[in-house]
């Protein structure tokens, strides 16, 4: 199978249509990411795709963007209920992110912009929100660029084995710490290359991959790229990198902390560029090399970090992670290279940009650069000053903390300005009772560990 595009796996409309004459296509993906993150839609035959749904779309009920993550209806979301009938939305593809699967026989794949059939946006749905704070960024002549620091276990179970277990009596790929390390790694090496193979072929840029300090753990690394592709991208391989794991009878795990040890994180590099490319974060003659706006853009991210976890850390088991000395932040600090803080300044010229280590692996990644955005542009317009970074240990010093819990995150994300006057009211209520639902269905349920500590002994 042979196309002639500029990043390889990538597809224009006309090569998809000439490989579906030849029969090596027989199968469309339309996709989108929903709240959980997860990638969502709908396989359709690759001769309908081309006769119809690429000028018209497809539809999907719009409950998709209105459940937990077993799927269950719940209440409590102004676009989708019973009340309402649970209608349709229209899956709209994006022929930039048209591209093939080469972990999937004949199968090609393009990411959908949901919209009502009127014409307007979903707004809630994670890309349109992403979006709309690129179009704010486009106001001012700028663009932004990101990376995704994806950190994953495997394990030598199957996903089925795995939930007929109750996920319990795991085995890790590896039997000990294993962080930058070749030997142990290499016995995952058939899985992880064909991992990285699969997303070259899917038109993604791999730099490589490096063990990480928890069993079976490892990151995965893809080049930056403007923002929403960043984020398409991420989708694309958090999926595939699952159903490759599950090829090859094995299990891996992006949940934010699976264990005791060291968590899954996925550290997102941010920068802003002019819409002619310059670096306007960049500037040798002030402190730093720190243009006057990246200083700005970091005070931005510092005022609103707290209020904008919720979109950093979305579930239960997202603030298990934020842990004292494990390399997840706990302060709301920043520092040059510094992996204590939340926030991380690396780089020069063209290529300085901020770490933000807050989200874990389970992070809606459109939703975390959308709330960058923000944070940052925050900062900008309201001309934040930058305090000093933290030049120790931000573990022990006398900065604020990230949320502990995801209750807390809530009632700040609730009374944030920033976050209303960003992404709308209409956003924040329904990202508000997403975290209801979650915490009530926590709340009511009975653990393992209270089971343990309570079934005899108390």
């Amino acid at each position: 199978m042979s196309v002639s595009t500029e990043r390889p796996g990538m597809l224009s409309q006309t090569e998809l249509e000439r490989l579906v004459a030849a029969g090596e296509i027989d199968t469309v993906i339309v996709a989108f990411t929903d709240m959980q993150g997860r990638l969502t839609g709908k396989r359709i035959s690759a001769r309908l795709f081309v006769d119809d749904i690429a000028a018209h779309g497809a539809e999907c009920c719009n409950y998709l963007l209105s459940v937990d993550v077993d799927m269950n209806t719940v209440d409590g979301y102004a676009m989708s209920s019973w009340e309402a009938g649970y209608g349709d939305m229209v899956m709209t593809p994006d022929f930039g992110t048209l591209r093939l699967l080469p972990w999937l026989p004949g199968t090609a794949l393009v990411m959908a912009d949901l919209g009502w059939h009127d014409g307007s946006s979903v707004v809630p749905a994670p890309r349109s929100i992403l979006s709309r704070q690129l179009d704010r960024l486009a106001e001012r002549k700028m663009a932004a660029v990101a990376a995704t620091e994806l950190e994953f276990m495997v394990f030598d179970n199957t996903y089925r084995e795995a939930w007929a277990n109750g996920y319990r009596g795991m085995t890790p790929a590896t039997d000990y710490n294993i962080d930058y390390a070749m030997l142990a790694s290499t016995r995952m090496e058939p899985l992880l290359r064909d991992i990285r193979r699969g997303m070259e072929g899917a038109g993604m840029y791999c730099e490589g991959v490096k063990g990480e300090c928890n069993l079976g753990q490892q990151e995965i690394g893809f080049r930056y790229d403007t923002a929403l592709v960043t984020c398409d991208n991420h989708s694309i391989y958090k999926n595939g990198a699952k159903e490759i794991a599950d090829q090859h009878g094995k299990a891996v795990t992006f949940m934010a902390k699976y264990d005791e040890r060291e968590g899954n994180s996925c550290h997102i590099h941010i920068s802003f560029r002019g819409d002619d490319g310059s670096a306007v974060f960049a500037d040798e003659d002030q402190p730093r090399g720190m243009s006057k706006m990246f200083q700005s853009f970091i005070a931005g991210q510092l005022a609103t970090l707290r209020e904008l976890t919720l979109f950093y850390a979305p579930n239960i088991n997202s603030y298990k992670r934020f842990v004292e000395g494990s390399f997840a932040p706990t302060a709301v600090a920043w520092g040059m290279d510094n992996r204590t803080c939340a926030l991380r300044v690396v780089g020069h010229g063209h290529g300085m940009r901020m770490e933000c280590r807050a989200p874990g692996g389970d992070v809606n990644q459109y939703l975390a650069v959308a709330a960058l955005i923000a944070g940052g542009l925050h900062g900008i317009d309201n001309e934040l000053e930058l305090p000093d970074p933290c030049s120790g240990n931000a573990y022990t010093g006398d900065a604020e903390r990230l949320p502990t819990t995801l209750a807390e995150a809530a009632a700040l994300f609730e009374s944030s300005t920033v976050a209303r006057e960003a992404f709308g009211d209409e956003v924040v209520e329904h990202y508000l009772n997403n975290a209801r639902i979650e915490l009530n269905a926590f709340n009511s349920a009975v653990t393992d560990w209270e089971r343990v500590r309570g079934f005899e002994r108390l």
